[in-house]
């Protein structure tokens, strides 16, 4: 049965991370993706850059459901390597993402207890150093409506935490907005009563989105 994830976060921002441990070099880095040929040229593209390195052990998850996981040891002794960076990326709530953990051998052994800490500790620090946030699943739509009813719907959407993405100023007033998609009937109704049926919702669809420092950006 699919387990339901409440919860979707994407990486919005690559990230690289590096632990040593006993001279051992573990280079971390973490990457969006949205497929698997996505995935598999990204973790081909360390594995180019990182040629002279002993192992390049990945991960990645895709799918809102996490419906595709995959992993790889690279030679490290079986379940050292490729699950606990799995554990990783699936404890962090995150999808669509690859992390590849390039090893430079110390010269000492770190025994399977002490690989699993390292490649767990360099995909933490991969995910430190990146951007992620939250993916929602929202509706764009455009409201026309008059000038008395855009000061409800600013203040509306303000108490909800609705985004209006642009307003347009003509004879009517034109409004481009996002809603998550769980809220948008309540606001549509409210909105229609608030303005007494004199507001229009146009253009609805379905979008994806996720909230940054910069405002809402559609995916």
């Amino acid at each position: 049965m699919t387990k339901e994830y409440e919860t979707i976060k994407i990486v919005i921002e690559p990230g690289i991370g590096e632990y040593i441990e006993k001279k051992s070099r573990f280079i971390a880095e973490v990457r969006n993706v949205e497929s698997e040929e996505e995935a598999m040229a990204f973790i081909n593209e360390i594995k180019k850059r990182y040629w002279d390195a002993r192992h390049n052990c990945m991960a990645f998850v895709l799918g809102e459901n996490r419906d595709t996981m995959r992993f790889s040891d690279d030679g490290e002794p079986s379940g050292t390597a490729g699950k606990p960076i799995l554990d990783v990326i699936l404890g962090n709530q995150i999808t669509n993402a690859a992390i590849v953990v390039t090893r430079y051998f110390g010269g000492v052994l770190l025994g399977t207890g002490g690989l699993v800490r390292a490649y767990q500790k360099a995909a933490q620090e991969a995910l430190k150093h990146s951007v992620i946030a939250e993916k929602y699943s929202g509706i764009r739509c455009q409201i026309t409506t008059d000038y008395n009813g855009l000061g409800k719907i600013q203040y509306l959407a303000g108490q909800e935490g609705i985004q209006l993405l642009d307003i347009r100023y003509s004879d009517m007033v034109e409004i481009d907005m996002v809603s998550e998609a769980a809220g948008f009937a309540a606001f549509k109704n409210r909105i229609t009563e608030l303005t007494a049926a004199k507001s229009c919702f146009e253009n609805e669809e379905p979008v994806s989105f996720y909230r940054s420092r910069d405002g809402v950006m559609i995916i």
